[in-house]
Parts: C-alpha cells; structure tokens; sequence
C-alpha cells in the first residue's frame, strides 16, 4: 500500500522533499513487490464458536497457520472424516500436512501440557508434525506451580472468583507483565541462567502464597528434558514470519478465546489474561497492521458462555436446554457444561467495531432446527432508555432488557443442506438479520460437526 508524502518544503535543493520523491515506491511496510494478506479468524462472541473448524477449513489453502495469543486455556474441535481433534496450544491448522504451525510469542505454553496434547492427537491419526510446527523463543513458559497460583487465587476470591480455567494463564501473563516470566529462549539457551530464574520465580510466588509447594531440583531435571525435546521446534519467530509475508506465503492466524474475553475490551473482570481481539495478532506475533487481510469473525448461530459473568440473552427454561443439549455445550478444556441463549446482535455489534471484521462464518445453525420460535437480540435498553453502545461495566450489562425480534422457526433438518438458497426461507431470513445488522457478509454457515459440512456462500 503506497502512501503520498506532502511537504512545505521548496523545490530543489536537494531537501528531504527530494529525497522522498526520488525513492522507489513500495507496498506497505517497506516491503518491495506484492505482499501476502494475513487472514486473520476470531471468536466474535465469548468463545466456544467453532473457530477450530473454520481454521481448519481455511488451512487447507494456507502455508502457515499461528497461533498468536492465550494458552491451554483454549479449546477447539476438528472433525476430520470422522476423527475428533482436540487443540489447545496448537494450531487447528497442523492437521494440514502441507502447512507449517507457529505457536508465537504472544501465546504462554504449558510444556508438559504441550507434548500431552500431541500425543492424544497423534494417537486420533495426526502425522508428521515434527518438521511442521515452530514455537516462538520469545513465548513465555506456564509452569505447574502458576497452575497452582491459579486455583489458590480462585479459593481466596471465594464467591467473588471468576471461573478461570485454572491452567496458569493469569499468573504466568502477570509473572511477564512484571517481568520476571520466563521464556523458551531461556529453557533452550544457558540452562544454569535458566535455573537461577526458575529459582527465583518460585521464591517470589511462594512469598505471597506460603502454602505454594515447590520440588524445585525435580523440576529443573523435568525441564531440562523439556529443554532436549522442544530445542528442534524453536526459531526466531518474528523474522521468520517477515519473510514468509515478504515471499507472498499464505498465513492464516487463528485467534483463540473470544473478543468478549478481551482483557480490555471484553466483560472485565470475567475476562482471559491476553488480548484475544486483533490488536492481538500483531503484539502476538510481531506482525504490523498492514499485512493483515481479511479478518473472519467465527458467529455462532446462538450465543454461550462457559463461567461467570453477565449474559443478557441467557436462557433459564427448557429452550436454553435444547440448546444446551443439541449443541452438546461443554467445555473442551474445562468440560463445564455451557450457559446458553439467543443470539446477541447488539454485542456482536460492539466487537465488530473493535475487530473490523470483513466477513462472518455463521457456525451450527442446525442446532436450532427443531425450535418453533426464534428470537434474536437487536438492541439493548437500560433504565429504560435505548442504548446504542455495549456497556463498559458489568453491572450496567447485567441491567440490560434485550430488545428482541422474533419469527417462526424452519422446525426441518439442516444438516443435509449444502448450499443457501436450499435452507428452509426461515433460515435464510435468519441469516438476512445477521447480515443487516452489522453489515458484514456472511461467506460460511455451518450445519453439522464435519469439515463437509460448512456452506459457502
């Protein structure tokens, strides 16, 4: 993207004026030629959407897919000609074999957890990943005892917890924001250096949390294991990506939690630890702005929530059941069951505003193929004014009426369907809504668990 420099300046001289005017042009970010787009795929709602599948659908296409923020705290499920994937730190995306996955260095990583995860993939038919996936040296390491900060953290909050997933992530982002996390650069590096940080780290937490038990020389034999198994996987991330943009490569980011998870601009306090909006993706990966393409907002057909926190369109009653048990709303990584409830049209207004989004993939619309009603959320009152803005405090969004639209369901299966115009016209209408709403085309729907079974339109 060229740029047109204007100036004061006289003429000749030889001035900056010249100077400028006399320099090739060139694509955004000084690079020469044509850049690759990075697309990018977000959660539009407070997770649990079906990123992993989209991912996993775009990927086919990608030559790398990364993963830029958050850490085993997120869950995604890939069906691949009947085989259940289960992603966490990974990259939906490694399942392609002709595609590279970069954890970045925006993400914090659970070791043990990390080579857990592979293994249970292996053993579902993933192959070949070793040469395939590269891990950020500047990503921060998650350890068991963050782990344990976390769930003695939720105890001490008593009924005011938020309902973490107690995997570490807060303590291990809040030990980087204090600057004294430890990164994969150190594991892999000097490990005596290492050492004296890890005993370092542990001393500062066990100073605020006594009970905090700690088999340090244990660990240090652990980790320099770890050390040995993941030194192959780690590069210098950031430069790595430059020239893979530089080269025309097709990248693919895949966000992970939700824009309503945002640490600033999700339901503080009932929010992850990272930037899951996508600011995210450039910090997370050391990416500018400028190379990002299409941004893909992941929209499931009706909205849920793992956890506490304000909910405007949940349903209590035997519809949020339905829900519930059609959509098989549990937790991958927590397995807590889901609250759920109607589509919120007036959230998802607020974090398209935030994320720019360029396009949506409407996910299991199926699941509200028996309702005989459906209502979507259009707007929101407050002490009985409209408001035309998402609510900043969760007490005020705790307050909130919806305004809803309601019309008759299409009460026929979906699943079958493979292209738009041969959904039931309810169904297309409900779609419709979505599109006027936030003016933003919906490209893909989803009406089944299989790759197969996402509609593009």
């Amino acid at each position: 993207m060229s740029a047109t420099v204007q100036t004061n300046g006289e003429a000749g001289g030889g001035g900056s004026a010249d100077l400028l005017r006399k320099k090739p042009r060139v694509s955004g970010a000084g690079l020469p030629g044509q850049q690759a787009k990075v697309t990018v795929v977000l959660g539009a709602q407070w997770g649990d959407e079906g990123k992993g599948k989209v991912v996993d659908m775009l990927a086919t296409e990608a030559d790398l897919v990364c993963r830029c923020q958050g850490g085993s705290n997120a869950g995604h499920t890939v069906v691949v000609e009947g085989a259940e994937y289960h992603f966490h730190l990974l990259p939906s995306g490694i399942i392609n074999p002709r595609c590279k996955s970069i954890i970045g260095n925006g993400v914090v990583i659970h070791l043990p957890g990390l080579f857990d995860e592979l293994e249970e993939n292996e053993a579902q038919g993933l192959r070949e990943w070793k040469d395939r996936l590269i891990i950020s040296d500047r990503a921060h390491i998650v350890f068991d005892f963050h782990q344990q900060v976390d769930q003695l953290q939720e105890i001490e909050k008593g009924k005011g917890s938020l309902g973490t997933t107690k995997k570490g992530i807060g303590p291990a982002y809040a030990s980087k924001a204090a600057r004294t996390g430890i990164r994969i650069g150190d594991l892999v590096g000097d490990f005596d250096k290492f050492s004296e940080k890890f005993v370092t780290l542990v001393a500062s937490h066990q100073k605020i949390f006594p009970s905090l038990k700690v088999d340090v020389e244990n660990e240090l034999k652990r980790y320099k294991g770890y050390a040995e198994r993941i030194r192959p996987l780690v590069k210098e991330t950031v430069h790595y990506l430059h020239n893979a943009v530089k080269k025309g490569k097709k990248i693919l980011v895949e966000g992970a939690n939700a824009a309503l998870l945002d640490i600033d601009f999700g339901t503080y306090p009932y929010v992850t630890s990272s930037n899951c909006s996508i600011g995210g993706v450039c910090t997370g990966l050391g990416i500018p702005p400028t190379v990002i393409g299409d941004i893909v907002a992941v929209v499931k057909a009706y909205t849920t929530r793992v956890g506490d926190g304000p909910f405007p369109t949940e349903l209590l009653d035997a519809t949020g059941d339905i829900l519930q048990k059609r959509g098989a709303e549990f937790g991958v990584t927590t397995k807590r069951k889901r609250r759920c409830g109607w589509l919120d049209v007036a959230l998802l207004k607020f974090t398209a505003i935030v994320n720019g989004y360029t396009a949506i993939c409407l996910t299991k619309l199926d699941i509200l193929d028996t309702l005989p009603t459906i209502k979507v959320c259009i707007g929101y009152r407050l002490n009985g004014k409209v408001i035309d803005y998402f609510p900043s405090s969760v007490t005020d969004l705790a307050k909130v009426e919806p305004i809803y639209e309601e019309f008759e369901g299409w009460k026929t299966s979906t699943e079958g369907v493979r292209s738009f115009d041969n959904l039931p016209l309810s169904a297309q209408k409900y779609v419709q809504i979505l599109e006027d709403c936030l003016e933003i085309p919906v490209k893909w729907i989803g009406v089944g668990a299989g790759r197969e079974s996402i509609i593009a339109i």
